[in-house]
């Protein structure tokens, strides 16, 4: 999902008026009462299409995209960042606190102030929840309780000749780069997190895209959520 330094700043601001006006569960409800807002993690293979399918499943449900540049950029300043917990509820910004220090001990965080900015964005989001995230380890961050999980696969062959279309280059540099990007990935996640991207078991679903239209991934993924929602909330 690549985002020009016009489009970013249009984003942005999309992400200021969200988090400026977007409702919160009542204060009223008691803890055992309150609905469970999930977010959705989308963890992809390079041409997979994960950008496009997160797109889709955010236009349906009406919930912001957040990619991996809106998410650095976020977490790279200061002012956006506390703008984003300023936005949240007290109950809220407590279980973000809570959970970002059961993660990461003040060891870590010392050691690595990128990957610890990340967590604080994708804490505070999450806290809030009714968002897409896409990248950036999302998925193995975030907690399991309020996050559903997607990995995004297809065959490689597949992911080559969808960028070829898109980029209008040969077979081979295409899968050098689409090689490139997957090891960088997967070195971000190993080195931060200390996981594999690749397990499975890291998901609640996985969808190979060589056989679901983005359509029809959009729609997998819905039902699921809809299921997990009932059973966590009903």
């Amino acid at each position: 999902m690549k985002t020009t330094p016009e489009r970013l700043g249009e984003a942005l601001e999309r992400v200021r008026r969200q988090w400026r006006h977007q409702p919160s569960e009542p204060l009223t409800l008691p803890p055992a009462a309150r609905v469970v807002a999930f977010t959705i993690a989308i963890s992809r293979e390079s041409g997979a299409g994960g950008a496009a399918v997160a797109r889709e499943v955010g236009s349906r449900l009406n919930w912001p995209v957040y990619d991996r540049e809106l998410l650095e950029r976020i977490s790279e300043e200061s002012g956006l960042q506390k703008e984003l917990l300023e936005s949240l509820e007290e109950h809220e910004t407590n279980r973000a606190a809570d959970w970002l220090e059961s993660l990461f001990g003040s060891q870590t965080i010392s050691k690595a102030q990128f990957a610890h900015r990340l967590v604080q964005t994708l804490s505070g989001l999450s806290a809030r929840g009714r968002c897409v995230v896409v990248g950036r380890g999302a998925a193995l961050i975030l907690p399991g309780s309020t996050t559903f999980r997607v990995r995004l696969v297809a065959p490689r062959k597949t992911r080559i000749a969808r960028m070829q279309e898109k980029l209008g280059m040969a077979e081979e540099p295409v899968g050098r780069r689409l090689d490139e990007i997957d090891s960088l990935r997967a070195e971000f996640i190993r080195s931060q997190l200390r996981k594999d991207v690749t397990d499975v078991h890291h998901y609640d679903l996985v969808l190979n895209t060589e056989k679901f239209s983005i359509a029809q991934s959009a729609d997998l993924i819905l039902a699921a959520l809809k299921q997990l929602e009932d059973r966590t909330n009903g």
